[in-house]
């Protein structure tokens, strides 16, 4: 999917900032103002609702600023920042938390959806953003791929029991550090994998 021939190289610690800083203070500001209320206008403002106000603002300086350093954006960030900023838009326009945590589940519906769709044309979308970092035999990215297509499902669904049927605290809890752990947990449980199918050297 993503060239990344043309990446600039950056300190790895700044790197990591500007892609999880935004949610590290997503998660620190709802504490401080989840049982605060504002009135701007004539209308009442949740905490969480004034959060992802500044969330979205921040996600768009973050990634314009990951931009400008390395060069480059993957396809994935670019439809998690578009998610973002419409699902958070709308929450804070409308004034309903709903949308924005409806946003996770629309984030892994998109990825899974694509990777399914290269799966049916027999192929390894994943590998094209990641080949770099992991290189496989052909088997193995689509293995992978099948793994991780039926993973973002499975978090997809997970999303939307979570916040349709827990309070706002438990549901940021779980964005914030669930997904997040998730995600880490799956490519950590796929090291046989990596293991059998790994490019060697000589190849």
């Amino acid at each position: 999917m993503d060239d990344t021939t043309n990446e600039k190289k950056i300190n790895p610690t700044l790197k990591f900032a500007l892609e999880m800083g935004p949610i590290i203070v997503f998660f620190a500001a709802y504490l401080w103002l989840r049982e605060r209320t504002f009135t701007i206008g004539d209308t009442e403002y949740e905490g969480f609702i004034i959060v992802t106000a500044g969330f979205v603002p921040l996600m768009i300086a973050s990634s314009l600023a990951l931009w400008r350093l390395t060069g480059k954006l993957s396809k994935m960030q670019v439809a998690t920042l578009v998610l973002v900023v419409i699902f958070g838009g709308l929450s804070v326009w409308l004034n309903d938390d709903r949308f924005f945590k409806m946003k996770p589940t629309m984030i892994y519906l998109l990825f899974g959806g694509l990777l399914g769709v290269g799966l049916l044309r027999g192929e390894s979308y994943l590998k094209y953003v990641m080949d770099e970092m992991l290189p496989l035999k052909h088997e193995g990215w689509m293995i992978l791929t099948r793994r991780l297509t039926l993973f973002f499902f499975v978090l997809a669904v997970l999303n939307e029991v979570i916040w349709r049927t827990q309070s706002t605290d438990t549901w940021v809890y779980f964005k914030t550090f669930g997904l997040t752990a998730g995600v880490f947990i799956f490519f950590l449980t796929q090291g046989k994998l990596f293991q059998d199918y790994a490019v060697e050297e000589e190849d």
